[in-house]
């Protein structure tokens, strides 16, 4: 149908946050008058656009009434939403049971989104008895997909041995799959892995670099590192401006030793150095931690 194909042309979901082309209102109106008509996917729809407040005025238990009239229709995107909803307890009382039932159904389905959530509600041991060894089954149905979240924790799973023989090197390749998808955590746990010789022979440079990709994208631990490989001449040079200025970056959101870190450092810099660190610093985050 013309109206769907308009809109997963903007860039899939109203999830993704980006504007419609053309009038919001007509294509709500357009979505309600097929959705009343029981069609599953334009339920689906509209569910989204009372969740993003699209067209309409946000309300998240009308976006579970209609997620819930497209899951009961079989729609394994409905479904997985619908667990979504549960999970976090918008529009509907939080409850992890009804979350493992719709996410159940959509992961069947192959829906890897729903798959890897599966594979958290079992890892965590919500809504389910916790049990790592379906939390990898289902995180690799979704990996094998693509889906870096689902490859990062599958990493995770064979990081720590949780459900499968702890294997450093099937942590490293799973971990590089969603690192090379720019997933951040995955990359500061690249980095971890080639300080420690994990999986990989220790090499401090490949492990500054990977922490570097995390930091620029914001993650507080890649900083924090990245800071204290400036510290330390692991994988670098020693630079301690630079050492102070990603410490501080991490330490405004709270990292734990951030100010201990600091403290370290600014008893063998210069009173210039350290100002110009804090400038640094400041630019840093203007620049949204990107070139620093």
């Amino acid at each position: 149908m013309s109206i769907f194909r308009a809109l997963f042309l903007t860039g899939f979901l109203f999830f993704s946050g980006q504007a419609v082309s053309g009038s919001e209102s007509s294509v709500f109106n357009k979505t309600l008058q097929e959705a009343k008509h029981g069609e599953a996917r334009a339920q689906w729809m509209l569910g989204i656009m009372y969740t993003q407040g699209l067209g309409v005025a946000q309300d998240y238990t009308e976006a579970v009434k209609w997620y819930r009239k497209s899951a009961e229709q079989g729609n394994s995107q409905g479904q997985w939403i619908l667990g979504v909803m549960y999970q976090k307890g918008q529009g509907v009382t939080q409850d992890y049971a009804q979350a493992f039932k719709w996410y159940r159904l959509a992961a069947n389905k192959g829906i890897a989104e729903s798959q890897a959530k599966l594979g958290t509600l079992y890892a965590q041991g919500l809504g389910v008895p916790q049990d790592f060894k379906e939390a990898a089954k289902w995180y690799r149905l979704a990996a094998v997909q693509g889906l870096s979240y689902a490859q990062n924790n599958l990493g995770l799973i064979y990081h720590n041995g949780q459900g499968v023989a702890q294997d450093y090197k099937e942590a490293v390749k799973w971990y590089r799959l969603a690192a090379n998808q720019g997933d951040a955590e995955s990359q500061t746990k690249l980095g971890i892995m080639y300080s420690q010789g994990l999986g990989v022979p220790q090499d401090y440079k490949k492990a500054f670099s990977w922490y570097r990709k995390a930091a620029e994208q914001g993650n507080v631990q890649g900083q924090f590192v990245l800071g204290n490989m400036y510290a330390h001449n692991q994988g670098t040079k020693q630079d301690l401006v630079r050492a102070y200025m990603w410490s501080s970056l991490a330490g405004l959101v709270g990292y734990a030793d951030a100010e201990k870190n600091l403290a370290i450092y600014i008893a063998q810099m210069t009173p210039e150095q350290i100002e110009k660190a804090k400038s640094m610093a400041l630019d840093c985050q203007a620049k949204d931690f990107k070139d620093c």
